[in-house]
């Protein structure tokens, strides 16, 4: 018969110079110093008396000091089968030590400590709202007009705004929006909101009513602009830039477009582009709309920053 080895400390091969704990079934994770004090209370093997203090008149006899000699020997015998079992203990391909190779005749079952589970509150996703549109990488959420949607998925895959209702381009044969909004991250090395601006519109312009990404001119191509406004002004509590133009298309009624730059309030500050394009001549669709929609921009998860164009920009 074959015995466990009684929890102790024991050198650990995989670290020298350190000893681990051994619990009797398994390895912990609580380490010390090789010459650190003796096993904790009530771990180690209870200590033996020597033999000149004992009693004399305890009534034992030679008998009982050959029992104290023999148990002594025993539990010498066992402590040395210990030590020589975590001298050849060594560590799994996971780098943690192998557990000591001597068996027992009972395996006691493992016991496991109690593991605390974790609670989490169910949370609405920050997107679950239809009247917020959220861009989890620049920090900005931008509110939903009535009538609006938020697609899943659009040809330049940005987060995006646009009408409900879609209609025939009067250039190309495909679908048009009367208005889109989308949001962007700045990729040139100028940080400037107004140089930014003045920038993008050119490309906002282009994407909206010179050619789409497969290259249909579905308005017919850009004939001439004109600059509405192009000022500085703040966006949830940051300063920016807006540039506005209208645009005369070869078909249909035009339209306008506008580029706003400003500093995101995330990570590097990398600018927002947020770019908006109007057909002319729609009811629902004033240029009033994208002042409401520029003034309702707020960093995520601050839905009461004071952020927005304040009086500088009327509709």
């Amino acid at each position: 018969m074959s015995y466990a080895t009684p929890p102790g400390w024991y050198p650990d091969t995989g670290a020298p110079g350190t000893e681990r704990w051994w619990d009797g079934t398994a390895w912990t994770a609580h380490t010390r110093p090789l010459a650190a004090p003796a096993a904790p209370e009530g771990f180690g093997p209870p200590s033996l008396p020597l033999p000149h203090q004992r009693d004399p008149h305890d009534g034992s006899g030679g008998g009982n000091r050959t029992k104290v000699l023999a148990v002594t020997l025993s539990g010498v015998l066992v402590l040395g089968a210990a030590v020589t079992g975590a001298i050849l203990l060594g560590r799994d391909d996971s780098g943690t030590p192998a557990a000591p190779t001597t068996t027992t005749t009972s395996a006691p079952a493992p016991v496991t400590s109690p593991t605390a589970t974790a609670t989490t509150s169910a949370e609405p996703e920050p997107d679950a709202d239809p009247s917020v549109l959220v861009d989890q990488l620049n920090g900005v959420t931008l509110p939903v007009p009535e009538g609006w949607e938020k697609p899943e998925s659009t040809t330049e895959d940005v987060p995006t705004l646009r009408t409900e209702q879609s209609y025939d381009c009067p250039g190309a044969a495909s679908f048009c929006y009367h208005g889109t909004v989308t949001t962007h991250t700045a990729r040139s090395a100028e940080t400037d909101p107004k140089a930014l601006a003045e920038a993008d519109i050119v490309t906002a312009a282009d994407k909206a009513y010179e050619e789409d990404a497969i290259g249909r001119r579905l308005h017919g191509g850009i004939t001439s602009h004109k600059v509405l406004r192009a000022q500085e002004l703040s966006v949830a509590g940051r300063t920016g830039y807006l540039v506005r133009w209208q645009v005369t298309t070869g078909k249909g009624p035009g339209g306008y477009v506008q580029s706003l730059v400003f500093p995101s309030s995330v990570g590097a500050e990398i600018p927002v582009i947020v770019r908006f394009a109007f057909d002319a001549g729609v009811e629902d669709l004033p240029l009033s709309l994208m002042d409401t929609i520029t003034k309702g921009i707020r960093p995520l998860g601050d839905s009461g920053t004071s952020g927005g164009v304040g009086a500088s920009v009327g509709p």
